[in-house]
């Protein structure tokens, strides 16, 4: 059976979440739906590369999906557009071989977090309003995430998750005309450890935590510490990479 691997995007404003959900809509509802209704009613499972949050936006999310078809792989991707909602489009759809998995032959995921320092409220959805913010002293934090490390004083607390490591590639922060972006890349993310990391850092630089503290949080994991953790709508799948490169 031909399996196919698919980039999207989507505005996850109206969404709670990748994963798909009995009561609530989800972007992986959405696409299961829309190649249910292609393939007149079969069940198809799609996987992404991970799951997103609710709310949380992507550039460029992948998935894959095993599919028995006699559409050309060309028209795909026009006809899953044509039966999802306009905040969710398939951008390319190429068969793979079997052994391709979105999730687990991922090598690296990066993450995109926008912060708007002045007082523009169109884009409210998709920033976190913070305020100004000290550029020098975020940078000075993210860097000292770099490497490898234990986020468990970044993340959810989840029992059954015993490997709580991660390795970051890219730490950074940068201004953009009224928006900052936090930019960060690793092999692997824990359950809100982004939000986390972007809520700690900026209260670090508005004096409610001190650059020792957050330190201590890194370099000494504890479960369940209180950290700040940033709202959902400023974060973003910016890409995922397979075998060191874009997938596409």
């Amino acid at each position: 059976m031909p399996r196919f691997k698919i980039q999207i995007q989507y505005d996850g404003s109206a969404y709670h979440g990748w994963q798909r959900q009995k009561s609530h809509r989800s972007v992986q509802g959405e696409l299961e739906g829309a190649l249910s209704t292609l393939s007149k009613g079969e069940k198809i499972n799609v996987s992404g590369s991970g799951r997103t949050d609710s709310r949380v936006h992507a550039l460029k999310q992948i998935a894959h999906f095993d599919w028995e078809t006699n559409m050309a792989t060309c028209d795909i991707m026009p006809a899953l557009n044509g039966n999802l909602p306009v905040d969710i489009r398939v951008h390319d759809c190429v068969v793979v071989p079997d052994e391709f998995h979105a999730r687990f032959s991922a090598v690296k995921r990066h993450y995109m977090y926008r912060c708007r320092i002045d007082e523009n409220i169109m884009d409210r959805n998709k920033v976190w309003q913070t305020g100004p913010l000290d550029i020098d002293q975020l940078n000075a934090l993210a860097e000292t995430l770099n490497g490898e490390h234990d986020f468990t004083s970044f993340s959810k607390f989840n029992p059954e998750v015993q490997n709580r490591v991660c390795i970051i590639a890219l730490s950074e922060w940068s201004n953009d005309n009224g928006i900052v972006n936090y930019r960060v890349a690793a092999n692997r993310f824990l359950h809100h450890m982004v939000r986390y990391l972007v809520g700690t850092m900026v209260n670090v630089t508005q004096n409610k935590m001190s650059k020792s503290e957050f330190e201590t949080l890194l370099n000494n994991p504890q479960e369940d510490v209180q950290v700040y953790r940033a709202p959902a709508q400023g974060l973003f799948l910016e890409k995922v990479e397979y075998d060191g490169a874009d997938i596409f």
